[in-house]
């Protein structure tokens, strides 16, 4: 009858080779867990149903690696054949991790199934992850000892898992990017397994093998890593001039002759063919409906480009400035192209300079304002939303001068109307007047804001005291003429949008889905969304 096996079989190097293997692969499971979170979510614009789906996934398939497990290692020497499927499974890793990111990458390029190609990734990944935990407690345990091992395991799994939590977006993303992190990913469980081998004399047959991989493995994922680049350059149309991996976004800036545009995760934030427009439309109809705009707060717009249209105000002393990425503050101050765009607008002296997220910034800074540009990203993800909530304009309401005005900008209303109108609704729930306007930008097609204040509405405008490229009084008054299908059907009920009810989530996907579902036949000249 086959010895059960024991902790006693193991020496002391042995043992922590295996805890050090547990650690060690929960951390790199999470951290690649938390990568296809991230690169599905840039990819197809759904953030928070790509963090469902990847998560629950992943979740769901380490069960079935676990289950998998209790049919591993009943015959035969169970320690080897335990340590010989824990070998196999380290080792298959290491291609999915190296090539299922890159595969993803290119099957979107090529316009495939990528919801289905992203799903299956996961499966594998979380199968394989799942073994990897029960093979090593069995390897462990013993009948008196079981808890101890456990015990040991587990915390280590935990603690494993922390250190992926932290370190793919503090570290790994920030400094390497989504492919050259999943390159690092892959070399992880070829590690193990070589360590593995090396304690193990029943597994001394794989030690040449995988010493020759080890080396093979790295290479790869040195020529591998930059090939993303290269495909994700199609994705444009035109030449990558810069690029960059934040901690909170892919930056993309491409030019195509006078054509500079700048991407944050895959969406279009302008064109430098007519970004006046949207910027024009976004400054000066708060600008000019205040007697004397002193103290503005400027949150978003990293680019330097709405600042550019605040600072040409004369009355304007100082201009806060919260952004929520230093980098794209960098790139703004550093690009010579981008730098003649926004007019150097970023190193002006009455700028001030504020990195963090804006509801924080609310919180803790307590200067009053005269008007206030909110040029956030659509809010197609729960931190973005919580920035277009009753909750957030009750805060922003506090920080206001008397006369002062508030903008934001709303989305595509021909796309999401039920986004702008919630939007407005959250506005006049804390007290706000407000109207609703748009304007047409070639890049984007129909654009909407809100423009609100405490004092009832008026229409009477200041004279803009300086020469536009669009914007006049003629203009000012027409974007105000807000078409009947930019709102939403009269039968819909609208909410405003709360922390508690992040409502704009299932508007902006339910919108879009909806409008681009239907029939027409003229197609909307949009280039981008």
């Amino acid at each position: 009858m086959e010895r059960q096996v024991t902790a006693a079989d193991l020496s002391p190097v042995q043992v922590r080779v295996l805890l050090v293997t547990a650690m060690v692969s929960s951390a790199a499971g999470l951290t690649l867990e938390l990568l296809l979170v991230a690169q599905a979510s840039y990819l197809m614009g759904d953030a928070t149903l790509a963090t469902g789906v990847v998560v629950g996934t992943f979740l769901a398939s380490m069960g079935v690696g676990a289950w998998l497990t209790e049919f591993i290692g009943l015959k035969g020497q169970p320690l080897v054949r335990l340590l010989r499927a824990l070998m196999l499974v380290e080792i298959s890793l290491f291609p999915i991790c190296l090539l299922g990111p890159l595969a993803l990458f290119w099957l979107f390029s090529i316009n495939a199934p990528l919801w289905l190609a992203t799903v299956l990734l996961t499966v594998l990944v979380g199968v394989l992850g799942g073994m990897e935990l029960p093979l090593i407690t069995r390897m462990l345990e013993t009948q008196d000892q079981l808890r101890r091992a456990l015990a040991r395991v587990l915390a280590l799994d935990y603690f494993g898992s922390l250190i992926g939590a932290l370190a793919f977006p503090l570290v790994l993303l920030p400094w390497l990017g989504l492919l050259p992190t999943a390159s690092v990913l892959a070399i992880v469980p070829v590690g193990c397994s070589l360590s593995l081998a090396l304690v193990f004399p029943s597994l001394r047959r794989w030690r040449k093998p995988l010493l020759a991989l080890f080396p093979m493995a790295t290479v790869a994922g040195v020529l591998i890593a930059p090939m993303g680049d290269r495909i994700e350059d199609r994705f444009y149309g035109a030449r990558v001039i810069e690029r960059k991996q934040s901690r909170f976004q892919r930056i993309v800036m491409t030019r195509r002759g006078a054509d500079l545009r700048l991407f944050l995760d895959g969406d279009l934030q302008f064109s430098s063919l007519d970004e006046y427009r949207y910027h024009e439309a976004l400054v000066h109809p708060a600008m000019a409906l205040h007697p004397a705009p002193r103290r503005i707060l400027l949150m978003g717009a990293g680019d330097g480009l709405a600042l550019r249209e605040v600072l040409r105000w004369p009355d304007v002393e100082t201009v806060d400035v919260v952004e929520l990425d230093p980098e794209v503050i960098k790139l703004a101050r550093r690009q010579p192209l981008l730098r003649r765009l926004n007019a150097d607008s970023l190193r002006d002296p009455r700028v001030q300079l504020h990195f963090g997220d804006a509801y924080a910034h609310l919180r803790s800074h307590h200067s009053r304002y005269d008007v206030v540009i909110a040029d956030f990203p659509d809010p197609d993800t729960l931190p973005v939303a919580r920035l277009y909530s009753i909750g957030f304009y009750r805060i922003l309401r506090q920080r206001l001068n008397p006369e002062a005005v508030v903008i934001t900008q709303a989305s595509t209303p021909f796309l999401a109307p039920r986004v702008l109108a919630s939007i407005e609704a959250g506005l006049r729930g804390v007290g706000f007047h407000t109207r609703p306007y748009s304007v047409a930008i070639p890049s984007f097609g129909p654009w909407g804001f809100v423009i609100a204040r405490e004092n009832p509405w008026t229409n009477l405008f200041r004279t803009i005291p300086f020469s536009t490229r669009w914007l006049d009084a003629d203009q000012l008054s027409a974007l105000f003429i807000f078409s009947r299908d930019l709102r939403p059907d009269a039968s819909e009920s609208v909410q405003a949008n709360r922390m508690t009810r992040p409502i704009l989530l299932d508007y902006l996907r339910d919108d879009r889905r909806r409008r681009l579902q239907q029939s027409s036949p003229v197609t909307p000249p949009f280039t981008s969304f």
